[in-house]
């Protein structure tokens, strides 16, 4: 029994060895299976993507590089968009400067009452082939301000067609009675309030008031009139006054502050220290040089105040000492 058992086992051993040797040569279904499952998973494992390692420094170069290129981009565009637009508007505007375009049409003026229009137009003498690009404002107010009467002049475009002149004029401050050299006649002067001669004043009516504005003579009116100028007196149109008792007693008027000034109707100035005022009510005020201004105009109002009606002669020459006589 134990012989035939052992007989058997080397039996058994020889057909596994040949079936492990049959398996290894030809393989079964089930070997096959297997060998090609193992090689799918092979191919599937070769088809994976590799994994490479980057340092995470690196990764933060490569990020900020790409920013900085964006940005740098970004800018390139919009400067070559702003040099694009900029040429443009310079082309544009080369052409308009050149062009006929906002041709002036007409010429307005504003503020003034002293110069007529004729005057202005001469003054202005804006060239009739020009525009409001090529306009010169600068020459144009230069030849304006060489007007006695003009203070001031804004030289303004109004587009599409025309130009505005906006003057300020001068304020006619006092008349002047300026005898000539020989003294043979008598001249009436404008003089501004700040002591600039402005014109000669033509009799009305007369010839020589035709080319006046009616202004002057509504202003003249309604000013006082400095008299009995002593002899050298030379106006010139333009020209700031020089003359000590013409300027004292346009001083003193301009200095008043109070109702005596509107009662002023004329001035003495035969010197500065003997410059005498006098009233509508005829009373006399020997005023003298302009100092203390307000003192003596509230001396001479009270004066009048107190003795209303009988008051023809007030001297307020010494500010500390005042006179007065009655009628």
């Amino acid at each position: 029994m134990a012989s035939r058992n052992s007989r058997q086992r080397p039996q058994a051993r020889r057909q596994a060895s040949s079936s492990y040797r049959s398996s290894a040569g030809r393989p079964s279904r089930a070997g096959s299976y297997d060998r090609r499952a193992y090689t799918q998973r092979r191919d599937l494992g070769s088809a994976a993507p590799r994994v490479s390692t980057v340092k995470v420094g690196s990764l933060a170069q490569d990020t900020h590089r790409r920013r900085a290129q964006q940005t740098y981009r970004a800018h390139m565009t919009k400067a070559i968009i702003v040099f694009v637009v900029i040429a443009v508007l310079a082309i544009g505007a080369v052409g308009a400067y050149f062009s006929p375009l906002f041709s002036i049409k007409q010429v307005t003026v504003s503020g003034v009452e002293h110069l007529t229009g004729d005057e202005m137009t001469q003054l202005a003498n804006v060239p009739s082939d020009t525009t409001l690009l090529r306009v010169d404002t600068g020459a144009i107010k230069e030849s304006i301000m060489r007007d006695a009467w003009v203070a001031d002049v804004d030289v303004q475009r109004v587009f599409p067609d025309t130009l505005n002149l906006a003057v300020t004029e001068r304020d006619i401050g006092a008349t002047v009675e300026v005898t000539s050299q020989d003294g043979s006649s008598t001249e009436t002067w404008a003089l501004s309030t700040d002591g600039m001669w402005l014109c000669v004043i033509p009799e009305e009516g007369s010839e020589a008031a035709a080319s006046v504005s009616p202004a002057i003579f509504e202003d003249a009116k309604n000013v006082f009139s400095i008299k009995d100028v002593g002899p050298g007196v030379s106006p010139e149109i333009g020209a700031y006054c020089t003359d000590e008792s013409i300027v004292n007693a346009l001083d003193i008027v301009t200095g008043l502050t109070t109702e005596l000034k509107d009662q002023v109707v004329s001035v003495s100035a035969q010197s500065a220290e003997s410059t005498r005022l006098t009233l509508e009510s005829n009373v006399e005020i020997d005023f003298g040089v302009a100092e203390d201004i307000r003192e003596k105009e509230r001396i001479c109002l009270q004066l009048l105040a107190d003795n209303q009606g009988e008051v023809a002669y007030i001297n307020v020459r010494v500010v500390d000492s005042p006179t007065w006589r009655a009628v």
